[in-house]
């Protein structure tokens, strides 16, 4: 039934107890929404630069679509580890995430189907997760995901695109107070 854990004692002043405690929730409440407004704020951002770097890989000529695409994916992931890595909190990654998307869904639909396939996604995390060297891995995975496995320079492009749009990530996470 019940034990005594279950009840509160008061103090001499219970009702200046419980205002103190109700002011320290209501200020834990307005940093939270500031945070959720940031973060909301650092996704929009990166996917505005997501949607910009995409559409310049297209209009600038290059003509091997399977690379556009790759290189989408790995933007795309990028910006994904980036929300992951440098949020302090699981839940405001993920409204970065989700913010990241939905910016990119609603700009440019056909983009967001082709920055979302779980199976490059897949090649990357264990790349990224298996540690050490995960930049090398990066690269040498999207050399994979493009048929030009082992190939040098495949892989510089995918090792270079993925530090330069991570650092992007971060840039706009200090602009964001994220960092």
């Amino acid at each position: 039934m019940y034990s005594d854990i279950d009840i509160k004692i008061a103090g001499d002043k219970p009702s200046k107890d419980i205002n103190r405690n109700s002011l320290r929730a209501e200020s834990q409440k307005n940093i939270d929404k500031v945070q959720v407004n940031n973060a909301r704020s650092w996704g929009k951002a990166v996917a505005l630069n997501f949607i910009k770097n995409a559409n310049e890989a297209v209009s600038d000529g290059t003509s091997n679509l399977e690379m556009i695409i790759q290189r989408r994916m790995l933007l795309s992931f990028t910006a994904t580890v980036g929300f992951e890595q440098l949020s302090t909190d699981d839940t405001l990654s993920g409204i970065a995430q989700k913010s990241f998307l939905d910016t990119v869904k609603k700009a440019d639909a056909e983009l967001y189907r082709t920055c979302e396939d779980t199976g490059a996604f897949s090649f990357y995390y264990l790349a990224f997760r298996r540690g050490g060297d995960t930049d090398r891995r990066i690269g040498q995975t999207f050399a994979m995901l493009c048929s030009h496995d082992g190939d040098p320079i495949y892989q510089e492009l995918g090792e270079a695109l993925y530090c330069w749009f991570l650092s992007i990530v971060k840039k706009s996470a200090k602009e964001f107070d994220i960092i």
